[in-house]
C-alpha cells in the first residue's frame, strides 16, 4: 500500500453527506480525483432516510432519485382526538444503495471502507494504519461535533422490519400514531409499509434525555404490533438512534469544535433541521452547492461551507423558538398537544414546515390561537434571549 495518496478533494466519512457529496461531484466535477474514507464496512452503514417531495426541490431531484426505494402518495397521522390524511409525496432511501452508487460512479481504489481516520486537517487526513491522504481540500462529514455546545432536546428511536404473517393492510406511510400511551416525553410510532406483509414499525421519543433503553423500546414495538393485530414471523432489520432536536446553543463553537478550519457538512456543521432533526434535504442541498463551487482548495471551501451552515442556522430561529417551547414550555406528557394542534393547521403550512421554508404568515398562525401550552410558560420562552 502507498504510504501517501494525493487527490483533489477528500472526503472524511461515508454516510449520507459523504456519499451524497461523492456523487455529486462524480456527475458534475468528473475530472476531481475524489476520495472518501468510511470506518464501517460500507457506505451508509444502517439507515432509513425518508423526505417529503416539497424538502428538495425539481432542480437537485437528480442526486436522490436514484436512491429511493419506494415513494407512496400521502401519508396518515393519528391522534387521540385527530385522525388525518395528508396529501404530501413521501419516499424512503435506504442506505444499502448508496454503497454501490458510489462506487460506481468512481473508482473503487478511491472508496476506503473499514478504515479508521486518525486525523483530519483542511488538506490532509491521516489512517490508522498510517496512510495519508493530501487533497487541495477536505470535508468532514462523520457525524456530530461537540453536542455540549448546543442546547438540545432528543429524538431517539428503536425501528425493526418486521414480516409478518399476514398482510398488514396499510395503503402508504403512518407518519405518527401518537394514540400509544405517552412515555418519556412526546412519543409516537412511525410505520413504513415495505410491501404487502413487511413494515417498518419504529417507537419514537421526544425526550429530555438522551439515553435510549433499546430493550425496553423494543419490547413495545412487539406489543404494537399485537395491539394491531400483527403477528411478526421474522425481524428482518433493526435500526436505533438519537438525533438533536436544536433549542439553541453556540453555532460558532459547535463548528469549531468539529475542526477549525476544516470545511464540514452534514450534521457535523449543525445542518439538519431543528425539530425533526431530518438531514437529508441538507445533505442534498450541500452536495449540489459544493459540486457547483468554482474553488475546492481548503481555504475556500471552508469559508464557502461555514458561510452556508452559519446561513443555515441563522434562517431556522424560528424553529429553535418553538422546540424551546416544546421542552421548555410543555411538560413531557403536554408535548403532545403541540403536534395534535399542528397537525389541524393548513396541509401547504406543514409541508413548508417540514421543508424549512415556513412564511412569515405560516409562523403567525403557527404561533396564534389557542396554545396548547400554558400561556405563561409559553410566553416566559418566547422572551428568553436564545441564540
Amino acid at each position: 500500500m502507498a504510504d501517501t495518496i494525493r487527490c483533489d478533494l477528500a472526503i472524511a466519512g461515508g454516510g449520507l453527506a459523504g456519499g451524497l457529496i461523492a456523487l455529486a461531484l462524480a456527475r458534475e466535477r468528473p475530472e476531481l480525483a475524489v476520495v472518501i474514507v468510511e470506518e464501517g464496512d460500507r457506505l451508509g452503514g444502517n439507515h432509513i432516510w425518508s423526505f417529503f417531495d416539497t424538502d428538495v426541490t425539481a432542480h437537485d431531484r437528480w442526486l436522490v432519485e436514484p436512491l429511493v426505494a419506494q415513494s407512496w402518495q400521502g401519508y396518515h397521522v393519528l391522534f387521540p382526538k385527530r385522525r388525518r390524511q395528508l396529501p404530501q409525496t413521501y419516499a424512503s432511501v435506504l442506505s444499502e444503495r448508496l454503497d454501490p452508487a458510489v462506487r460506481a460512479a468512481i473508482p473503487t481504489d478511491r472508496v476506503l471502507t473499514g478504515r479508521r481516520i486518525l486525523a483530519v486537517g483542511p488538506a490532509a487526513l491521516v489512517l490508522d494504519d498510517g496512510l495519508r491522504i493530501e487533497a487541495g481540500g477536505v470535508i468532514d462529514t462523520r457525524g456530530a461535533a461537540d453536542l455540549s455546545q448546543l442546547d438540545l432536546g432528543w429524538q431517539k428511536f428503536v425501528g425493526r422490519i418486521v414480516r409478518l404473517d399476514q398482510p398488514h393492510r396499510l395503503d402508504r406511510p403512518v407518519v405518527m400514531d401518537a394514540t400509544v400511551e405517552q412515555i418519556d416525553g412526546y412519543r409516537f410510532v412511525y410505520l413504513l409499509p415495505m410491501s404487502a406483509d413487511t413494515l417498518l414499525i419504529e417507537d419514537t421519543y421526544y425526550s429530555d434525555s438522551p439515553v435510549l433503553d433499546h430493550e425496553a423500546v423494543a419490547a413495545r414495538i412487539t406489543d404494537y404490533a399485537a395491539h394491531r393485530g400483527w403477528t411478526v414471523a421474522e425481524v428482518e432489520r433493526e435500526e436505533s438512534g438519537v438525533l438533536p432536536v436544536a433549542l439553541g446553543g453556540d453555532f460558532e463553537g459547535y463548528w469549531r469544535s468539529g475542526g477549525n478550519r476544516v470545511a464540514k457538512a452534514g450534521v457535523r456543521a449543525g445542518l439538519f433541521h431543528p425539530t425533526t432533526g431530518y438531514s437529508l434535504p441538507d445533505a442534498i442541498r450541500s452536495a449540489v452547492l459544493i459540486a457547483g463551487l468554482p474553488d475546492l482548495t481548503a481555504p475556500a471551501l471552508h469559508d464557502a461551507l461555514h458561510a452556508y451552515a452559519r446561513n443555515a442556522w441563522e434562517s431556522r430561529g424560528f424553529y429553535r423558538l418553538l422546540d424551546r417551547m416544546l421542552f421548555k414550555a410543555a411538560k413531557p406528557m403536554e408535548r403532545i398537544g403541540v403536534f395534535e394542534r399542528f397537525y389541524g393547521l393548513n396541509a401547504g403550512l406543514i409541508a413548508r414546515f417540514y421543508a424549512g421554508k415556513s412564511t412569515a404568515l405560516d409562523r403567525v398562525r403557527i404561533l396564534t390561537g389557542k396554545p396548547p401550552v400554558p400561556f405563561g410558560r409559553a410566553i416566559a420562552v418566547i422572551r428568553e434571549n436564545a441564540k
